[in-house]
C-alpha cells in the first residue's frame, strides 16, 4: 500500500491505513452517502475541499457507482501537482484504476462529465486560493455579483498564497458537457481535507469557516467531516455557526470531527461536558489570523459558545 507525501508541508496523505480506507471511513460511511443517494431524486452536490491526489472523490464515486444518481462534484485546490503525481504512479497507488481517463481530462480542462453505469457525474475543479475564493463568494450581495465573480474566476485563478490543501458501465465521454460558469451550487456534503493547522493555518481560521457556513443553503442539510479532533477546530466550527459532533475513528485516530448545519446529521453531538473541558483547555481559541498559535478560550468566545443553540438542547 502506497501513500503520497508532500515534502513542502512535510505531511503524508492518508497515513497509516492508506487513501482508500481513510476516505471510505471518514467520508463515505460517516456522511451516509450510500443511504442518502438511494433516497435522493435530484442532483447531489459534494464539495471536495483539498482535492490533493483525488483519493476522496474517487472513493465516493466507487462506493456509489451502482446507485442511479446524479452527482455534482466541486473540487477545490491551489495546485494540481499531487494529482499529476498520482497519474504518473497510477499502478502503484491503485485507487485511480477505472477512473484514470476522467482524471486525465479533469487535469487540463478543470471539468469532466461522464456516465458510469447508472451514475451520472459532473465534476469541476476550482484551482484557486480557497480562503480568498470563499470570502469573495460569501461577500457577494446578489446572484449577479456571484455570477460576475465566477466568470472572472473562469478566466484565470486567483493569485496564490501558501494555502495548500490535502483528499462495468457505459464508457465515459472525454468531452465535458456544458457547465454553467455562474453556478456554484450549495452542497449536501463537504469533504474537508486540508493540511494541518501547524503547516497550513490559513485553511483553519475562523473567517474561512464562517464564510463557508454562509454559502450553505439552510434548507439543504449539509454535513462536513474532517480528520482533526482538536478542541480548537471544534470551537472554530461552533463559532462559525455549525453544529458539531464526535466523528468516526479512522486508522490512527480514535475519533474525528463532523460538523453540519442541522443536528439531524450528527450522531454524537458535543455536549456540555465537552464544553466544560474546552473552557479548561490551553488550546481552544480559534485562529483569527493565518499564523499558528495555541491559546485558551477568550471571555468573548466562551460567552458565544454558551449561547450556541447546540448547548441549549437537552443532552
Amino acid at each position: 500500500m502506497y501513500s503520497i507525501r508532500s515534502r513542502v508541508h512535510r505531511e503524508t496523505f492518508h497515513p497509516v491505513i492508506g487513501p482508500v480506507a481513510e476516505a471510505e471511513a471518514l467520508y463515505v460511511k460517516q456522511l451516509g452517502l450510500i443511504e442518502r443517494l438511494r433516497s435522493h431524486t435530484v442532483e447531489f452536490v459534494i464539495w471536495d475541499v483539498g482535492l490533493g491526489a483525488a483519493a476522496n472523490p474517487l472513493a465516493v464515486l466507487r462506493a456509489t457507482r451502482n446507485i442511479p444518481c446524479f452527482l455534482r462534484l466541486v473540487s477545490f485546490d491551489h495546485t494540481i501537482e499531487p494529482l499529476c503525481f498520482a497519474l504518473r504512479h497510477c499502478d502503484a497507488l491503485g485507487y485511480l484504476h477505472g477512473y484514470k481517463e476522467y482524471i486525465e481530462h479533469l487535469v487540463p480542462h478543470h471539468r469532466v462529465s461522464f456516465t458510469h453505469g447508472p451514475q451520472t457525474v459532473e465534476w469541476k475543479l476550482h484551482l484557486a486560493d480557497f480562503p480568498t475564493f470563499v470570502a469573495q463568494c460569501a461577500n457577494c450581495n446578489t446572484p449577479q455579483d456571484r455570477s460576475a465573480l465566477l466568470a472572472t474566476h473562469e478566466a484565470g485563478p486567483f493569485p496564490q498564497r501558501r494555502a495548500g490543501s490535502r483528499r462495468s458501465g457505459a464508457p465515459a465521454s472525454s468531452t465535458a458537457r456544458s457547465f454553467p460558469k455562474d453556478f456554484l451550487p450549495a452542497p449536501h456534503a463537504i469533504m474537508f481535507d486540508a493540511y494541518s493547522p501547524a503547516t497550513n493555518p490559513e485553511m483553519w481560521i475562523l473567517s474561512l469557516f464562517s464564510n463557508l457556513f454562509r454559502l450553505l443553503n439552510p434548507r439543504r442539510p449539509c454535513a462536513m467531516p474532517t480528520y482533526s479532533r482538536s478542541t480548537m477546530l471544534r470551537v472554530t466550527l461552533l463559532l462559525s455557526g455549525f453544529f458539531v459532533g464526535v466523528g468516526h475513528a479512522t486508522g490512527e485516530k480514535e475519533e474525528t470531527t463532523i460538523a453540519a448545519n442541522t443536528l439531524d446529521l450528527i450522531g454524537e453531538p458535543l455536549d456540555r461536558h465537552w464544553l466544560l473541558r474546552a473552557r479548561k483547555s490551553k488550546s481552544a481559541e480559534p485562529l483569527m489570523e493565518p499564523g499558528y498559535r495555541q491559546a485558551p478560550l477568550s471571555p468573548g468566545s466562551w460567552e458565544k459558545l454558551q449561547a450556541h443553540p447546540q448547548f441549549r438542547w437537552k443532552q
